[in-house]
């Protein structure tokens, strides 16, 4: 839910002070990078993956704060419900045997919170949406008992001023009205960061948004909400969804809703920030002491927290991030547009394709964004989210750029994943890392099989077995948690 604030005991700012505030940390931001004060280039990445918790039936478990005591880390972190926590991978460098690196963490912290979760009767489930949720288990009692997600439900539920309505026509129609934003819990993702400097930040952001719609359409993984199939990547409309601070009549008006793709390519990261304040009300206008203009004033570095916190409200699926480490300050970019899982393997697979397109894409000679429209990269996104790997996308093809169909699993085979290749050379990945994850996502779009095909295959098996739809999903998710335990990536595992 962005970024983390402390609830209890604060004062909520009158709106014009905190406005004022904003305008204040702007102009800040202005001038450090008007001042090239920025942190120098260390290609440094990270990742942050949500996480679902469940009992051995495959049903979701209310216990986080039970299951944290246990695992006892600073790795791992409370999320939106009380079925959610968070495993956050320390930066590292994009070069050498990264990918592998990343990939024997993540297996030994998830099998250290396993062992320890499993002395209290739970285990940890890495999708997109956990197949086996019901409205009955998205109400504000199972919030995660943080101030925090408190004053965050709260303040979307006073702006919108009535119930939230989710209303999802995929491949069959889900309409459910929640009195609190607890169906937000229901997204897990995987978040990446990249650190890059000023000069380069706008190429990057924009490259992101370019491989939004191919990385939705190779890594899709979430088809269920509420026992309903819906999109192949649900997450993103769910997310919009439960998070709109929009009553229907500023819906109607064109009013941009909280999560959103954005509108435009941008020539530097203030243009975002910059948005962020014109577009949006603050949910949270907490104001900090700090004077930002008098701090550099003096030769220091603000902090620009009320910036930073408006910045973490607003839900960007590539996300523009400040933040000062030992007094050094920093831009990243975070891109949200991933589920968790089906595997380590996969995930680390979908993070070399990912880092190593995004360098390739931003450091071509003639851009891709000068010849694909903003809107057409927008509604590649739509359409990956919908079909996953038997989306449509729109790609400029031949000298002049014209726009073509193409099938989002050629597209990513036969042109993308050779470009990622090259762009994880020049991070410097071994050789060996680079074909081997780049190799799983290969195979995927062979097969046109990621999780979400596996998890709609599985489950009309088991209704054509004869069972009922919730004894089918609670069938199939107890499958998908056994096999992502084997680790072998999902393109390999049975259908039967």
């Amino acid at each position: 839910m962005g970024e983390k604030v402390v609830a209890e005991g604060i004062d909520l700012a009158d709106r014009r002070v905190y406005r004022n505030k904003l305008q204040q940390c702007l102009q800040g931001l202005e001038r450090l990078l008007a001042e090239n004060r920025f942190d120098r280039p260390r290609n440094l990445m990270g990742l942050e993956i949500e996480l679902n918790l469940s009992d051995s039936g495959g049903l979701p478990r209310m216990m986080n704060e039970e299951v944290l005591e246990r695992i006892a880390s600073r790795d791992f972190q409370t999320e939106l419900a009380q079925f959610n926590i968070e495993v956050n991978i320390t930066p590292h460098r994009l070069s050498g045997r990264v990918l592998d690196q990343l990939a024997e963490e993540l297996r030994t912290g998830l099998g250290y919170a396993d062992r320890r979760e499993a002395e209290v009767g739970a285990r940890i489930v890495m999708v997109g949406i956990l197949p086996t949720l019901e409205g009955r288990d998205l109400v504000s009692a199972n919030l995660s008992r943080d101030h925090r997600y408190t004053l965050l439900n709260d303040r979307i539920l006073a702006m919108r001023g009535e119930d939230i309505t989710l209303d999802i026509e995929g491949v069959e129609q889900l309409v459910y009205t929640s009195r609190s934003i607890a169906p937000e819990a229901a997204c897990t993702s995987m978040q990446m960061h990249l650190q890059v400097t000023p000069a380069r930040f706008a190429a990057v952001w924009n490259a992101a948004q370019v491989v939004a719609g191919p990385q939705v359409a190779a890594g899709a993984n979430s088809p269920f909400l509420f026992g309903r199939e819906l999109w192949r990547e649900t997450r993103p409309v769910l997310f919009q969804q439960a998070t709109d601070t929009r009553p229907q009549e500023l819906r109607a008006q064109g009013v941009r809703p909280r999560a959103w793709f954005g509108e435009r390519w941008i020539d530097s990261a203030a243009d975002l920030f910059a948005e962020n304040v014109r577009y949006y009300p603050s949910l949270l206008p907490i104001c900090d002491p700090e004077d930002p203009l008098k701090v550099l004033d003096d030769g220091g570095v603000p902090r620009l927290r009320e910036l930073t916190l408006h910045n973490g409200t607003v839900y960007r699926w590539n996300r523009p991030v400040y933040e000062v480490v030992d007094g050094v300050p920093h831009l990243r970019v975070e891109n949200r547009v991933m589920p968790a899982g089906p595997t380590v393997a996969d995930v680390v697979a979908n993070a070399a394709f990912y880092y190593g397109l995004v360098r390739a894409l931003a450091e071509a000679p003639r851009p891709v964004w000068h010849r694909l429209p903003f809107g057409a990269a927008a509604a590649n996104f739509e359409a990956a989210c919908r079909h996953g790997l038997d989306a449509v996308l729109h790609w400029p093809r031949g000298r002049g750029g014209a726009l073509a169909e193409v099938p989002a699993a050629d597209l990513v085979a036969d042109e993308l994943l050779p470009l990622a290749a090259a762009g994880l050379d020049a991070w410097g990945i071994e050789a060996v890392d680079r074909d081997h994850y780049l190799g799983i996502v290969e195979e995927r779009c062979r097969l046109r099989r990621n999780g979400a095909q596996w998890q709609a295959a599985v489950f009309h098996q088991g209704l054509d077995a004869g069972l009922d739809r919730r004894s089918a999903l609670a069938a199939m998710t107890r499958r998908y948690s056994d096999l992502m335990r084997s680790g072998d990536p999902v393109h390999t595992w049975p259908l039967s």
